[in-house]
C-alpha cells in the first residue's frame, strides 16, 4: 500500500477530533495538510446524544443532526465540510501501531501514514465485565455504550423487546441517563450498583437522595450495595437473568453496563510520559515527545485553578483542549505565544425533565441549599463545596442560564465563606452577590 504523508494527523475521530479540525480550519490550515484517522465509520459527532435523544422512542436524534460542533452551539460539520476544507477524513481505519520516533502510524489493513505533527485524540474505551471474567458476560443483549454502532444495536433491541425487562449495571452518568431513556421507552427498569448512592464520584448523599427518589417515583427500581457476578442465557444465547453477589437473581431481556472507561493509551506505551492513567502534557497539550500533542480523555494536564495534574473525562474538556492544542501548534509555527490552559471543570447531565450543572471541585465540606422536595412542582436545589474556608465547587439542579453562570463564577473565583449555616440559608443568592 502506498504511504501517505500529512503535515498534521489527528488519531481518533470523536468530539476532540472534530473540534480540533474546526480550529485548524479557523487557523488557516491548507488543503491536504490535515488528516483525521478514525476507526469509526462516520465523521466526528457529539457523543453525549447517544445516551439521551438517540434512544428516544419519538423524535430521536439521528445523524447528520448531531455532528460536531452543534453541541456547543456551533455550525454542524457535515462530511462535506471536511472535503471543502481539504481535510482528509480517513474513516473505518484502526491504527494498530504507532512509532513516535519515526513519526509513523500503521493501520490494521497495513496502510502507513507519516506525519510531522501528531494530535492524539483516542478518547476512552468502556470497561467490560468480560475483562474481569464475569461468568456469562458475553451473552447476547448485554450492551455497552460508547459509539454510534453501540447505540444502533440498543435501538434495535428496544424495538425487539417491547415492554421487556432491563437491568442497568452501574449508577454513574451512563447508568442514570440510560435508566431514564429505557423508562421513556416503556421498559421495566432495575438499576444495580455497589455504592451507597448514585453518582458517588460527584453527588453528596443529599443530592443523590433526590435523584434516587425521583427515579423511584418514575417506577425505576434501585438495588444498591451489590454487584452483578454472572449472567444466564437462554438457548439462543440471549441474556435472561442477572445474578447478584447478594444472591438475588433478576430477570432480564436487556442488560446495559456502565461501569466506567479507561483512556486508550496502549499504542503509545513506553514511548511517551504518562501520569494518572493518561498521557502527561503541559498547559498547551504538548507531550514529552516533540511534535506530539494529546487532547481530551487521554490527556493528564496541569489544572491551573487547583495547582495539580488532572485527567478529565468530559465533552466540555474534549472541546476546549482540542482548541487549545491547535492554537498552540499554530502559535508555535508563527512565533506567537498563547496563554496556558486554564480550565474550570464542568459537568452536566439531563434525564427525564431534570437538568443539573456542576463547576469546580467536589472536595471539602458541603452545604446543601434549596428545595429538593419530591412533591414540589419545581424542585430547585444545589450544593456548595468548601475547602480551607473557600467555595471550590458548586452544583445546581434546574438552573436558568443566568443561575448556572453565577455558580460557574463562584467556582472560578473561590470566594471566602464565614458561616456555613448562613450559606445554606441564602443558597443561590450568595452566587448572585459575588
Amino acid at each position: 500500500m502506498a504511504e501517505k504523508h500529512f503535515k498534521y494527523v489527528i488519531i481518533g475521530g470523536g468530539v476532540a477530533a472534530g473540534y480540533a479540525a474546526r480550529e485548524f480550519a479557523k487557523q488557516g490550515v491548507k488543503p491536504g495538510e490535515l488528516a483525521i484517522i478514525s476507526k469509526e465509520a462516520v465523521a466526528p459527532y457529539e457523543r453525549p446524544a447517544l445516551s439521551k435523544a438517540y434512544l428516544f422512542p419519538e423524535g430521536a436524534a439521528r445523524l447528520p443532526g448531531f455532528h460536531v460542533c452543534v453541541g456547543s452551539g456551533g455550525e454542524r460539520l457535515l462530511p462535506e465540510w471536511y472535503t471543502e476544507k481539504g481535510i482528509e477524513l480517513i474513516l473505518s481505519t484502526e491504527i494498530v501501531k504507532a512509532d513516535l520516533a519515526s513519526k509513523t502510524l500503521i493501520s490494521a489493513a497495513g496502510a502507513t501514514f507519516k506525519y510531522d505533527i501528531l494530535v492524539i485524540a483516542t478518547g476512552s474505551s468502556v470497561i467490560k465485565l468480560s475483562d474481569f471474567g464475569v461468568q456469562g458476560a458475553d451473552a447476547k443483549n448485554i450492551f455497552y455504550l460508547r459509539e454510534i454502532d453501540d447505540a444502533d444495536k440498543l435501538v434495535e433491541v428496544i424495538k425487539a423487546k417491547k415492554d421487556g425487562k432491563v437491568v442497568i449495571v452501574g449508577g454513574g452518568y451512563i447508568g442514570l441517563e440510560l435508566g431514564a431513556t429505557m423508562k421513556i421507552n416503556n421498559l421495566d427498569v432495575i438499576m444495580v450498583y455497589p455504592e451507597p448512592w448514585c453518582m458517588p464520584r460527584l453527588f453528596t448523599a443529599d443530592l443523590a437522595a433526590f435523584y434516587e427518589g425521583y427515579y423511584a417515583k418514575k417506577g425505576i427500581k434501585i438495588i444498591k450495595g451489590t454487584v452483578a457476578v454472572g449472567f444466564d442465557a437462554d438457548a439462543n444465547g440471549e441474556v435472561k437473568a442477572v445474578k447478584l453477589k447478594d444472591g438475588r437473581v433478576l430477570d432480564a431481556d436487556i442488560v446495559v453496563v456502565g461501569v466506567g472507561g479507561r483512556p486508550l493509551t496502549t499504542l503509545f506505551k513506553g514511548q511517551v510520559e504518562e501520569e494518572k492513567g493518561g498521557i502527561k502534557t503541559d498547559g498547551f497539550f504538548k507531550t514529552s515527545v516533540p511534535d506530539v500533542y494529546a487532547i481530551g480523555d487521554v490527556a493528564t494536564f496541569p489544572m491551573k485553578l487547583f495547582n495539580d495534574m488532572r485527567r478529565v473525562e468530559h465533552v466540555d474538556h474534549a472541546r476546549k483542549s482540542a482548541e487549545q492544542a491547535v492554537k498552540a501548534i499554530k502559535g508555535s509555527e508563527e512565533g506567537k505565544s498563547i496563554d496556558e490552559y486554564d480550565y474550570l471543570p464542568y459537568f452536566y447531565s439531563r434525564s427525564f425533565d431534570l437538568s443539573w450543572q456542576f463547576y469546580g471541585d467536589n472536595v471539602g465540606d458541603t452545604v446543601f441549599f434549596g428545595d429538593s422536595d419530591l412533591e414540589s412542582t419545581q424542585p430547585k436545589f444545589g450544593s456548595y463545596w468548601i475547602k480551607d474556608g473557600k467555595i471550590v465547587g458548586a452544583f445546581l439542579e434546574a438552573g436558568t442560564p443566568e443561575e448556572n453562570k453565577a455558580i460557574a463564577k463562584v467556582a472560578r473565583l473561590q470566594p471566602l465563606v464565614q458561616n456555613l449555616d448562613e450559606l445554606a440559608k441564602v443558597g443561590l443568592t450568595f452566587a448572585f452577590n459575588i
